[in-house]
């Protein structure tokens, strides 16, 4: 069986050469292989379980998720995303609070 992202060396018939298809000059084949920031769980998780102790970082993280900061890294999508559904959540909380209080 041949390894994955190579591929035989037609001129010479040999079966045990190989080369490379990817090209290695192409800055995306690492890009996964860096760790993400914040202790390695990324900005938008980072902020979901940080915004339990201090909710001004959901909020934070929502403005993150609309100003599409995930393009630098699509990892960080889901955190981000997350973080923008706390963030929903504590407004409807405060405001039904607020509302109970009130009335």
């Amino acid at each position: 069986m041949k390894p994955t992202g190579y591929q035989a060396d037609a001129g010479k018939g040999d079966e045990g050469d190989y080369k490379l298809i990817r090209d290695e000059e192409d800055h995306f084949l690492g890009l996964y292989d860096k760790p993400l920031p914040c202790f390695g769980c990324g900005i938008g998780w980072f902020s979901f379980l940080l915004g339990f102790v201090f909710p001004p970082m959901w909020y934070y993280a929502t403005f993150l998720y609309f100003t599409n900061y995930y393009h630098k890294d699509p990892r960080e999508r889901i955190g981000l995303a997350t973080s923008a559904i706390a963030a929903l959540v504590c407004t409807v909380v405060a405001l039904i609070v607020v509302a109970v209080i009130l009335l």
